[in-house]
């Protein structure tokens, strides 16, 4: 399983992170401490990420047991 979730941790957290780097830029409050908050966002997407990824690789791993 844990292939599986490294393989979709990959993919999730490249979308995470970039949808908290894209809030951290459209976000005029934020957009004045956007060299420091885009570190920290892409940070906490990719670590956000880690659950799901785990989440989704038991839900293939469950869909591919029953089919075979």
């Amino acid at each position: 399983m844990l292939k599986i979730a490294i393989l979709v941790w990959l993919m999730l957290a490249t979308v995470f992170a970039g949808a908290a780097v894209l809030t951290v830029l459209a976000l005029p409050s934020l957009a004045g401490q956007d060299m420091r908050l885009i570190p920290i966002a892409a940070g906490v997407g990719a670590l956000i990420a880690i659950p799901f990824s785990v989440l989704v690789a038991k839900r293939i791993l469950a869909l591919t047991a029953r089919s075979a």
